[in-house]
């Protein structure tokens, strides 16, 4: 929710179309985005957004992003935070999900509510399978 006086500048970016998005700034000027990993380019793009204080919209980025990169990004996030910026943030990612102070709301056919982070699904389905992956493996054969 944007108060008075909120900037209406931002950054929306989603993982399906990030790749034709960086096409699109190569035509613009000089872009070393598809020089890159696919982590190392959104990682770069974040960081070189980084001054635009406002509404930022994430679609899924953990989809380019290794463990490292998750935790780079929440770091990113942090000081976006800092600086007055809003986040709106969807993910599957349990890393990003832990992002300090975040509100934290689940989508399912139950509808849309707020979950504390333990009790999000994707949470307890990670550590269901990280503490035993073979219950899980098992039914893939």
């Amino acid at each position: 929710m944007r108060g008075l006086g909120a900037s209406k500048r931002g950054v929306f970016l989603r993982a399906e179309t990030m790749h034709g998005h960086f096409s699109y700034l190569e035509t613009l000027g000089p872009s070393s985005l598809h020089d890159q990993s696919h982590g190392e380019a959104f990682l770069d793009f974040v960081s070189s957004r980084s001054g635009i204080s406002g509404l930022w919209v994430l679609d899924e980025p953990e989809s380019a992003l290794s463990f490292a990169g998750c935790l780079t990004l929440i770091n990113m996030l942090r000081a976006l935070k800092t600086e007055g910026s809003q986040i709106v943030l969807a993910t599957h990612s349990p890393i990003l999900a832990a992002l300090p102070e975040a509100e934290l709301y689940e989508v399912g056919a139950w509808g849309l509510h707020r979950s504390a982070y333990d009790d999000l699904e994707v949470v307890q389905n990670w550590r269901l399978f990280l503490n035993a992956p073979e219950r899980y493996l098992r039914h893939l054969e």
